[in-house]
């Protein structure tokens, strides 16, 4: 199973780099320490599907890389096996990841909304809610 490293593009906002560039394989695995809470690697390596599950070996490498890059920490030792947690959020990481995305595109959102209603994912309801939360984000922005 080969990674493909997500493109890393720095936006300025310093929030967003606070979460650093992750493969997809990363990211399954932060998805798992998220949804699942404090976990051993053969837990993490567990949690995949049977079907094209990574080796305990990989799932290991890939665990320790998180914890260089600072996003995964050992929390405690049972016996022999670490349990590791996130330490970045997956509200972060989310961010670092549209950042990225829209960083492809020179920063400009329309292509991607464009693609979003071309494939049916973006629907009048997107809509409503995204002028609601921008009405509210104004409001928050005007001086007092």
């Amino acid at each position: 199973m080969s990674t493909t490293s997500i493109v890393g593009l720095t936006t300025g906002d310093v929030g967003i780099m606070a979460a650093p560039k992750l493969t997809r394989l990363e990211l399954q695995i932060m998805e798992t320490l998220w949804t699942r809470g404090d976990c051993s690697i053969r837990e993490i390596q567990e949690a995949f599907p049977e079907k094209g599950r990574p080796a305990y070996t990989t799932v290991q490498t890939t665990v320790y890389r998180l914890e260089g890059k600072k996003v995964v920490e050992r929390v405690k030792r049972i016996g022999n096996s670490h349990i590791f947690a996130a330490s970045v959020s997956r509200n972060a990481a989310q961010r670092r990841l549209v950042s990225d995305l829209l960083a492809l595109f020179g920063g400009r959102i329309q292509p991607v909304v464009a693609h979003l209603i071309q494939a049916g994912k973006f629907t009048a309801d997107d809509v409503k809610e995204a002028q609601d939360l921008l009405a509210r984000h104004t409001r928050k922005e005007e001086p007092q």
